[in-house]
């Protein structure tokens, strides 16, 4: 069957390096006997590494091309595509409330929306893990005091181990992409709850970061009262990436407590 032409609407850049996809693939060896979902197959390149390992897998892909490449090319996929755009999946219409995991080469231009709607389903992800722009992957992995410690790291740090795994380069894709990949795996840590609010959490993260510059005095002072004596603590006067996940939960309920 003809071969699948990327399109750069979609972001895909198709991996042709066998053992890369096979590392990617190798990331989810201790899953096997959970149901896997991979996002964005292309033309199958890591499904064939996933199909061989002996995983339940579904695949989801938007691209009508692809998903007719896949029904004629991979025949143990019968039933197991889902033609749909992932960011707008009601997962739990496919699982239920079953626990499940998640691997892909990720589109570049939508790998950041991935990674949140993976929060959204934290209770049931177990294990995510794939390829994506090397910056993303460092970013989900960056530690406190880092330039590039953000709201992705903070918000899956909590809830997931982040490993970055290894560097692959542009020249293994067609068409070869404008910077370097990285691929990643998010293992689910043993947390059950944040012990404290956990949307005034993410508000306070997604505010804090959206002005990193400033300090968290500065950022935060619209979430408080007027004149609140928290204004003055001295955790107002770090910046963002000076916290780390722990601080975080601290700082909301130190929020919560000065908005009560």
């Amino acid at each position: 069957m003809q071969q699948v032409k990327a399109k750069k609407s979609l972001g895909q850049h198709f991996l042709t390096d066998l053992s890369v996809a096979k590392r990617i693939a190798d990331t989810m060896a201790d899953y096997t006997a959970m149901p896997l979902l991979e996002v964005g197959p292309g033309m199958g390149v890591l499904t064939r590494f996933l199909i061989d390992a002996g995983h339940d897998i579904k695949v989801v892909e938007l691209d009508s091309e692809s998903v007719e490449y896949l029904g004629a090319c991979f025949p143990e996929l019968n039933g197991r595509i889902i033609a749909h755009d992932f960011l707008k999946l009601d997962l739990s219409r496919i699982y239920g409330d079953s626990h499940f995991n998640v691997i892909g080469n990720y589109p570049y231009n939508i790998s950041s929306q991935i990674f949140f709607k993976v929060l959204d389903y934290k209770d049931q992800i177990d294990c995510c893990s794939g390829m994506l722009q090397r910056e993303v992957a460092q970013r989900i992995a960056a530690t406190p005091g880092s330039k590039t410690y953000g709201i992705l790291s903070v918000l899956l740090q909590a809830w997931y181990r982040i490993e970055y795994l290894f560097t692959v380069d542009e020249h293994v894709f067609n068409p070869p992409p404008k910077v370097k990949s990285g691929v990643i795996r998010l293992t689910r840590n043993d947390v059950t709850s944040l012990g404290c609010d956990e949307r005034l959490f993410k508000s306070i993260v997604k505010t804090s970061f959206g002005q990193r510059r400033k300090t968290l005095r500065n950022s935060l002072r619209g979430l408080l009262p007027k004149d609140s004596p928290l204004l003055s603590d001295p955790i107002m006067a770090r910046r963002p990436e000076q916290l780390g996940v722990e601080e975080f939960i601290s700082l909301t309920n130190m929020v919560a407590d000065a908005k009560a």
